[in-house]
Parts: C-alpha cells; structure tokens; sequence
C-alpha cells in the first residue's frame, strides 16, 4: 500500500519501508502491551489499531441499522399517521413524537435517518479501510475529528430537544446517540495519540487510558437524565 510523507518525515518511520504489514501489526500489539498510550509506527503514519478499526465498522452497522429501522417507521407514519408503529414502547419510548417534527429533519428537509444512514455507512467504510492497514493525511483526521465532535455536539441538542420539547426518547435516535459517544471518544483518543492533535500528551495519554471510563460516565448522565427528566411519566408506566 503507498505510503505518503509529510513535509517533517520521522526518521524511525522509515524503518516502515522495510517491514511487512503483518510485522507492523506484531510490534503495535508488543508495545501497546508496554505502554497503551504510545503511539505506535503505524498510527504516527496516519494509520489505526486493529481494535479501534473494527469497532468502528461495528458502530457504523449499529448506527445504520438504527437509521433504517427510523426510516421504516417514517415511511409507515407518512402513509398513515394513526398507524401503530412497534417503535411506540410506552409514554417515555416512542418515535412517533419525532417523526414529521423540525427535530427530525435539520438540513434542507432531508429526514435525519436518511443523512445518519449515509454518515454511518461512511464510517463502516472508514473503519474498514483502517483495519486493512490503510493510512491517511493529518488533515482528514482533522475532518474526522471535527464531525464526530459536531456530532456530540449534536447529540447534546437532541436530548434537550428530547427533555424540554418533545417530552419523549426515540429508541432508534438513543440508539445513534450511544453509537455517535463511544466513536466520538475513540476516535478523539486515537487522533491525539498518534499526535494529530494538538493537546498535550498528559490529555492524550487520559483519552486513551480512560476512553472507556469516559464512555460509560457519558452514558451515566444520559440515564440519570431519562430517569429525572421523566420521572412522573416513568410513575405511571411502573403503575407507582
């Protein structure tokens, strides 16, 4: 596979040249064991742990099939709106708040489904080109970094949205929310690991070794949120 160089080439990542891919993989797995924070030959070259690339392709097909199923139930909605859709699970669980809402479709009147099914088909093929040993320019882990932190920052809009709106949680849009978190922190992670960011190597080493701390104390907040937020609703569906 071509390799590209920066105008400042790292003279140990010539050594690249004379190693196999699967050498590669061997030394990446042998000093991930010393030291799980140090960037790896590989990465420094633009390119990802295998670990990181599959679960990438995992979330991606998570997410796509989350979209989907949200596709379906808009589909069934259009053509009739009184129809029961499986999704409508009790007073706090249901899409068909959503559905037909400005929420649900934020850019140019294209449903959300349709652009989520398109961005995780695209991180499906993201992580599948890492796992092949694939390696990139800094500048698109820059883009890669800029639209999973946009995302987050989406996803905080949606929950508010969800609260103090609509009055009600999407399984499928949880669902791309929980998918969006966990490759938002990964991905954040790896960036500044390999040095593709610009924080300091105290942060990175946190990203790394904490990433999925991180993900589980977001998911926390997430929970005590749907816990508080709709606490009388949840009353009723318990029959307390």
């Amino acid at each position: 596979m071509a390799r590209f160089r920066d105008d400042e080439v790292d003279p140990v990542d010539e050594l690249d040249e004379l190693l196999t891919e699967d050498e590669i993989l061997l030394e990446e797995q042998e000093l991930e064991k010393l030291d799980k924070a140090r960037p790896t030959r590989l990465q420094r070259a633009g390119g990802a742990p295998r670990p990181f690339s599959w679960l990438l392709v995992a979330a991606g097909l998570v997410g796509m099939w989350a979209s989907v199923e949200l596709v379906r139930a808009e589909l069934i909605w259009r053509e009739d709106p009184l129809a029961a859709l499986g999704c409508d699970i009790n007073p706090v669980i249901g899409c068909s708040t959503f559905l037909g809402t400005p929420q649900g479709s934020l850019f140019l009147d294209i449903p959300n489904a349709l652009l989520g099914t398109a961005a995780f088909g695209t991180l499906v093929g993201v992580g599948l080109m890492f796992a092949a040993g694939g390696r990139v320019r800094r500048w698109l882990w820059w883009v890669l970094s800029g639209v999973v932190l946009a995302g987050l920052l989406l996803v905080v809009w949606l929950v508010h949205q969800s609260v103090t709106v609509l009055g009600s949680l999407c399984p499928y849009c949880v669902v791309t929310w929980l998918v969006v978190i966990v490759v938002a922190v990964h991905l954040l992670a790896r960036a500044a690991q390999a040095g593709h960011l610009p924080v300091t190597e105290r942060l990175a080493r946190t990203l790394v070794t904490e990433r999925w701390l991180i993900v589980a104390g977001a998911y926390a907040v997430l929970l005590v949120i749907a816990i508080v937020a709709f606490w009388d609703k949840w009353l009723l569906v318990f029959g307390l």
